[in-house]
């Protein structure tokens, strides 16, 4: 039977937030079919997989600064775990760098018609240009994408795609971010000091594809409409207060869930072709009607619109002003029911198995 090797550019299990590497986490920490993980030692390790840790020594650091081998202890690592008389499933999570030397590897090894390569990408549009991805594409089997939205840019982009495609949508923890009762939402509020209000939440990174700046300026004029409308945002500070906003910093996840749960509507104004959007499935798994740029993969993780608003136009003021005045004055719910296994973390595993199975059974 083949053997699975993820190799992992963050140690696993990993301390800082991230999505895909808490998506592995999940998946790690139950019946997994991951043989090997190659990474940096963690604070912490998983029982029922096998590491190979990457070296951090002198020596190694000597290699990838000055011989410009900036994988060298990942594929020294990896290295160890191969044998001719094995057949290796390797998976590599949005590292196109290391695709190339280990390319070069394995066919140094010889082991090249052993291994399949799945590389999983969490961007939208195409990273590389048309010319080139030749070889890109003409050394990984399979590349596994966050919709089905982008496989199609992927297809219209390039001339030639001489591999496979598969498509694993992200997946959240649904007994943590699920709907409360408007009894209990009643009472988180009194405890947040927010009662009768209309809250809306804006949850990221602060960076400005992200969009908190340009949606700041919109919450003032819709401000000076409605005194009981609060924006939270959570992830950022900013040291001019911006009157009807909190700015909540960050939060720990563990408390995450309940700052949905109170929001009666979720703002996800982001400026650039993002691959997914976790918390956009995060929110709308708590019961938020979701107001989104449609951009990258957002319109499918909303059902083109069954499940939310789509701001067609995301970089027009106008239209978000809108969008959120009409929330505001018809009290706007989602259209369609959230089924629990959509975008759950246990569909993810399910996902990830199957085409964990069938590159196992392309090797045999």
């Amino acid at each position: 039977m083949p053997k699975v090797i993820l190799i992992s550019q963050f140690a696993l299990p990993y301390h800082k937030s991230g999505s895909w590497t808490t998506l592995y986490a999940n998946y790690l920490r139950g019946i997994n079919q991951i043989d090997y993980v190659i990474c940096e030692q963690p604070e912490k390790v998983f029982d029922n997989v096998k590491y190979e840790f990457v070296s951090q020594s002198k020596k190694y650091k000597f290699f990838k600064r000055w011989k410009k081998k900036p994988y060298f202890n990942y594929l020294q690592a990896l290295k160890k775990n191969l044998n001719e008389e094995e057949k290796y499933v390797i998976q590599i999570v949005d590292n196109f760098g290391i695709v190339k030397p280990l390319q070069e590897l394995l066919l140094q090894l010889g082991l090249r018609k052993n291994c399949f390569l799945q590389f999983f990408y969490h961007g939208f549009a195409p990273f590389y240009g048309n010319l080139a991805s030749r070889y890109f594409y003409e050394t990984i089997d399979e590349m596994v994408l966050l919709t089905h939205d982008s496989y199609k840019a992927h297809k219209e982009y390039y001339t030639i795609l001489p591999c496979r495609f598969s498509v694993l949508h992200n997946g959240i923890d649904t007994s943590k971010f699920q709907k409360i009762s408007n009894e209990q939402k009643e009472i988180l509020k009194d405890e947040l000091e927010l009662k009768d209000k209309k809250i809306f939440i804006w949850c990221s990174r602060d960076v400005p594809k992200k969009g908190l700046d340009f949606i700041l300026p919109i919450w003032k004029k819709i401000n000076t409409f409605h005194k009981n409308a609060i924006l939270l945002v959570v992830g950022a500070t900013r040291n001019t207060p911006v009157e009807g906003v909190q700015f909540l910093g960050q939060i720990p996840n563990d408390t995450l869930p309940k700052y949905y749960q109170i929001a009666d509507c979720y703002l996800f104004p982001t400026l650039w072709h993002e691959g997914f959007g976790l918390s956009l499935i995060e929110a709308l798994h708590s019961g938020c009607y979701c107001i989104a740029s449609a951009l990258g993969g957002v319109p499918e993780v909303l059902q083109y619109g069954k499940l939310g608003k789509l701001i067609q136009n995301p970089h027009f003021e106008q239209e978000w002003e809108d969008a959120i005045l009409e929330f505001l004055d018809q009290n706007k719910k989602n259209s369609a029911p959230v089924l629990e296994e959509l975008y759950s973390s246990e569909s993810w595993n399910s996902g990830m198995n199957v085409i964990i199975e069938n590159a196992k059974n392309r090797l045999q």
